[in-house]
């Protein structure tokens, strides 16, 4: 058996030219993983279109008609901050399906990665910050109405609080969530996890690294989620340009490195999402995102290889 990678064609969608974020990463981040040989193609499981049950079950149904149609109102567009075209809006669906089928693999196996997702910034009548649907929260959502989990815990390390997820579950006690993130940074005004942990601007590897070592054991121990959903945003990174982090390459793989073996050793499923990522270097970008990853192979063979 592999560690079960996610991915769809559609994730490499591409916005109109000249965009800020191109959506080319998805596709680049899964050919960096075959060349380098971090997975190979017997590792990849595509996603199908989540139904609009789904999305439903966490976003208000008038928004999610509206969005996918193309007919959402100009000013809530442009909160959202991304062009609409019916190719982002089924890239957007289908990034959703990629996280629920992520969820499902990680129960079964133990350990599954998306090469997409992350989209915390999503409240359920509206989206924000590069954020349509939440696929963390409808994940959980699907999960949890199918009685596959009683529990789940969402540990979210991008760099800007996860808002739109903390407003969803802030009266469910069968969801935790722990966001740790740049205090001075987007959004302006937070809302309420179930733990929130902000971080100075600037901080470098080794503080951050022991400020998740004191809190993320303790939360394990008392949660003990059936599974973990990982948010594992790169925009901390000293060169992120929406971070206001300093962590380096080294220190993003060592986060991952400590997320996932703490988790797995623990006997916890862990299924990942690749969350932020801002650069105008869109190759050390997509390098950043591949880390995850290599994390995941890497716990994969010290922990499941030999089971």
């Amino acid at each position: 058996m592999h560690l079960p990678v996610v991915y769809h064609p559609k994730y490499g969608a591409d916005l109109p030219d000249g965009h800020r974020f191109p959506m080319a990463k998805f596709r680049l981040l899964m050919e960096l993983l075959l060349r380098d040989g971090v997975i190979s193609f017997d590792q990849i499981h595509r996603p199908q279109l989540p139904s609009p049950q789904w999305l439903e079950s966490v976003h208000d149904p008038q928004y999610v008609t509206a969005y996918c149609s193309g007919t959402l109102d100009p000013r809530a567009q442009r909160r959202i901050g991304l062009p609409w075209s019916p190719s982002l809006a089924e890239r957007t669906c289908m990034a959703v399906g990629g996280t629920i089928l992520t969820a499902r693999l990680a129960l079964g196996c133990g350990l599954a990665c998306n090469t997409a997702g992350g989209t915390h910034h999503a409240f359920p009548a509206y989206g924000s910050g590069f954020c349509i649907f939440n696929d963390l929260a409808i994940a959980a959502q699907v999960l949890l109405r199918e009685g596959l989990v009683q529990k789940i815990l969402i540990v979210d390390l991008d760099v800007h609080q996860g808002d739109g997820t903390a407003v969803i579950f802030g009266d469910r006690p069968e969801v935790f969530t722990f966001s740790m993130h740049c205090g001075a940074n987007f959004p302006a005004i937070k809302q309420h996890s179930d733990l929130d942990v902000s971080l100075p601007m600037g901080m470098e590897d080794d503080p951050y690294l022991r400020t998740l070592g004191h809190h993320l054991p303790d939360i394990l121990s008392a949660v003990q989620p059936d599974l973990v959903l990982y948010d594992a945003g790169v925009d901390p990174h000293v060169c992120d340009h929406l971070g206001k982090l300093a962590l380096t390459d080294t220190g993003l793989f060592r986060r991952d490195m400590q997320v996932l073996s703490t988790c797995c050793h623990l006997g916890y499923p862990v299924a990942c999402v690749i969350g932020g990522g801002y650069a105008a270097d869109v190759r050390a970008l997509v390098y950043r995102h591949s880390l995850l990853h290599r994390a995941a192979s890497e716990v994969w063979q010290r922990q499941y290889s030999l089971g």
